[in-house]
């Protein structure tokens, strides 16, 4: 180790000591930062196997034919995104964790929930060429001070070695929050939300993108973006998210 990295490292040991890391949900003292407590991490619903091979949606049972088995809604209509997977099920738990690091400042949390991602998604980073979040309004992101989504881009891109273009997609028109529309009125809300940067559009040209975000719910947000990724030049499009909204029917399906 150089002399600068044994510096960082001891005043990295000092900060623990003065500021002990603390568990993203419930504040007990842990052995790094952004990571869970025991009880916590007994909590979190992860998301594993039988799953949608194209968005991800875990079964409530092994369809025992093979590993291409699409629910429900994605044999009625494709997604315009090839792959999307998520860490876990959006719950009372992950929706505390979630929110805490979207709009509580946690954003020392980053880092751990990206690794999260990095283990989830090994595969479709294996794929990416590029990396990109799916972006905030300027006056959001002004307010907020951070894009969580970026956040966890630029960790997964750092593990996985693929190259992270925070600006690759522009949010130009400020919507109002998807929370409680139904899902045919998220996808209206979205619709004209998202363009390439025009100085990036070169960079898409036959390029495989992973595209990151917090939370997937009706997929509506991360479609309008891949629509819009394909349409500037890319050859397809996987999504990663920390979480997913799994409702019972659909996970019967």
């Amino acid at each position: 180790m150089d002399k600068r990295g044994l510096l960082s490292a001891l005043s990295g040991a000092a900060l623990d000591i003065l500021l002990p890391p603390q568990c993203p949900s419930c504040n007990a003292v842990v052995e790094s930062a952004g990571v869970l407590c025991g009880p916590c991490w007994q909590a979190v619903d992860f998301i594993t196997p039988p799953l949608c091979s194209c968005c991800g949606l875990p079964f409530a049972f092994d369809p025992g034919l093979s590993d291409a088995v699409l629910c429900g809604a994605c044999a009625r209509r494709a997604p315009p995104y090839n792959r999307a997977r998520a860490v876990m099920v959006y719950g009372d738990f992950s929706r505390k964790l979630v929110l805490a690091f979207k709009h509580g400042d946690r954003t020392d949390t980053a880092p751990g929930l990206g690794r999260w991602l990095a283990r989830t998604g090994a595969g479709l980073i294996a794929d990416a060429d590029l990396i990109a979040p799916v972006p905030l309004h300027w006056s959001r992101l002004f307010a907020r001070r951070y894009n969580q989504a970026a956040l966890l881009a630029g960790v997964v891109g750092r593990i996985g070695g693929v190259r992270v273009v925070q600006d690759l997609l522009v949010r130009g028109k400020r919507t109002p929050p998807q929370g409680r529309l139904t899902r045919s009125a998220r996808h209206r809300n979205v619709q004209g939300a998202f363009r390439v940067r025009p100085s990036r559009r070169g960079e898409l040209d036959g390029r495989r993108v992973l595209l990151i975000d917090d939370v997937l719910t009706t997929g509506a947000t991360v479609s309008a973006c891949a629509k819009m990724l394909l349409r500037g030049g890319a050859k397809a499009v996987d999504v990663l998210t920390l979480a997913r909204v799994v409702r019972t029917t659909e996970a019967g399906r």
